[in-house]
């Protein structure tokens, strides 16, 4: 898999990257990911679904988990919350969007960073969280509810595959 990937390249350029001081605009490069000696990884398939795989060598693997919450329900969602029409369209709209307008932030609920428990301001402490709201509803748009979603699945991944990752 990934190392075929890694190996053919698309266009010749890496399709395996990291991204340095993703946080900081001025700062963030996407940098190749070198794969001389990969292992162990961690190897998070997102379909329909999602499929999380510990990878220790060519030949040693297993999968450790999964979620139903995936592509498919990304594109459910979105076809629902905005009427597109193809995974396309919905990433598009992802694209154009701002989802702070329908998740709470950590912020909005604590003025700013909550430094107790070091969550900085912008954090998601609620996904759709000011949809409670009907003045929040009536003010979002499609594009909004499309990154909203996107954020929520992507989040939601990403926090699964962090804890496979502690302890694998």
């Amino acid at each position: 898999g990934v190392l075929y990937i890694d190996s053919v390249g698309f266009n010749g350029h890496s399709e395996c990257y990291y991204f340095e001081n993703p946080t900081d605009a001025e700062r963030c490069q996407k940098l190749p990911f070198n794969l001389e000696n990969p292992y162990p990884l961690l190897l998070v398939n997102i379909g329909s679904g999602v499929s999380i795989l510990a990878v220790y060598s060519k030949d040693n693997y297993k999968r450790v988990t999964g979620t139903s919450l995936g592509g498919g329900t990304f594109f459910g969602l979105c076809c629902l919350l905005t009427g597109c029409s193809t995974f396309e369209e919905a990433l598009e709209m992802a694209s154009r969007g701002d989802s702070t307008k329908v998740d709470k932030l950590v912020r909005d609920i604590y003025g700013g960073d909550y430094e107790r428990f070091g969550l900085p301001g912008w954090a998601v402490a609620s996904s759709f969280g000011n949809m409670m709201s009907k003045e929040k509803r009536d003010s979002v748009s499609k594009e909004d509810l499309a990154k909203a979603t996107l954020i929520t699945i992507t989040n939601n991944i990403g926090s699964i595959a962090r804890m496979c990752a502690l302890n694998e």
